[in-house]
């Protein structure tokens, strides 16, 4: 069963992601970081951490929302990144960040499909996804439109909430991101369902190593997968 946003509604479940996260955006990036406390920050960190051995000048953020990752990125040096997104709300948020910040001769915020991305193949060294791949329509399409574009022995690393699995942190964990996370979300953002699909889209995402799997069966090598915090995300990565 797909997991959606607004279940009354239609529409696909790509364009409820698109109109979730044109709702939200004006608040997103604050509740990012007030719900996760900061840790948000710090596991993307760790995420493009893991592509300094590769240095790859050219880099593609998938689901770039407000470009958060693309600038954790610059950390590496790249000559290029960009960020790709279906939401033109989320983009206009990150839009005026790099122009505020002045990094918009390097990343350059483009809308565009994670499932038909814009680009020849063999483009990128590096790809980078956070927190989105969760949200593509088809899981496997998407990853395989991914590895399409990345150069042969380029690197793909996802950033992706999972589910703890430990006595008590789990019953701790659910009891927030299913109960409390939504309530304050939905009253912030003004969204009713944003905040409640956020919980559903991650029991329903197969995480750890059904996510490999998944890897591996489009044809990335090398497939890692690194709980972080307890479970409540992880790092996964592979190599094209």
């Amino acid at each position: 069963m797909t997991v959606v946003p607004y279940k009354t509604d239609i529409d696909s479940k790509k364009d409820q992601v698109a109109k979730m996260f044109n709702n939200i955006s004006g608040r997103y990036d604050f509740l990012n970081h007030f719900l996760s406390a900061g840790i948000d920050v710090v596991w993307r960190r760790k995420a493009i951490k893991l592509l300094s051995e590769v240095q790859p000048k050219n880099i593609l953020d998938v689901a770039t929302g407000t470009g958060d990752f693309a600038i954790e990125a610059l950390q590496l040096k790249p000559e290029k990144i960009i960020g790709v997104d279906i939401s033109d709300g989320m983009l206009a948020v990150g839009r005026k960040k790099m122009m505020t910040n002045g990094y918009s001769d390097i990343i350059q915020l483009i809308q565009g499909d994670s499932e038909n991305l814009p680009f020849e193949e063999n483009k990128f060294d590096a790809a980078i996804v956070a927190f989105g791949v969760r949200n593509f329509e088809n899981l496997e399409k998407g990853l395989s439109e991914i590895i399409r574009v990345l150069k042969p022995g380029g690197k793909l690393v996802v950033l992706e909430f999972s589910k703890p699995t430990r006595f008590p942190f789990k019953q701790v964990y659910m009891l927030y991101f299913k109960a409390i996370l939504p309530l304050i979300g939905r009253t912030i953002s003004k969204d009713k369902s944003a905040y409640t699909y956020l919980p559903e889209s991650v029991d329903a995402f197969p995480d750890g190593s059904k996510f490999t799997t998944i890897l591996k069966k489009v044809g990335f090598n090398n497939t890692t997968c690194k709980p972080l915090t307890f479970g409540i995300s992880s790092l996964y990565t592979g190599s094209k």
